[in-house]
């Protein structure tokens, strides 16, 4: 995600979220990344589905984050993997 959408994300999560809250990520990734996002989550429940040819893996978590800049770190750790679309 570029800097100024994830600015705009934070000024959003910051309106509507009252921190401490539970917030849901929801990524898609090649399947070839699946140990990169399993890293991602680490110590975290997580639920992953293959689609339907099986080129790729969504991946959908939810759990407790203390402030914006918690999920927008997790949002920017998922930015640094190739070929890693956020929802």
């Amino acid at each position: 995600m570029e800097t100024s959408s994830l600015s705009s994300l934070q000024a959003k999560l910051d309106e509507f979220y009252v921190f401490p809250c539970r917030y849901v990520f929801k990524f898609i990734a090649p399947l070839a990344r699946i140990d990169d996002m399993t890293a991602l989550f680490q110590g975290r429940v997580f639920f992953s589905r293959y689609s339907r040819k099986g080129k790729y893996v969504s991946f959908t978590a939810e759990w407790e984050v203390a402030s914006s800049e918690e999920v927008i770190s997790v949002y920017r750790r998922a930015s640094a993997i190739q070929g890693v679309i956020a929802l």
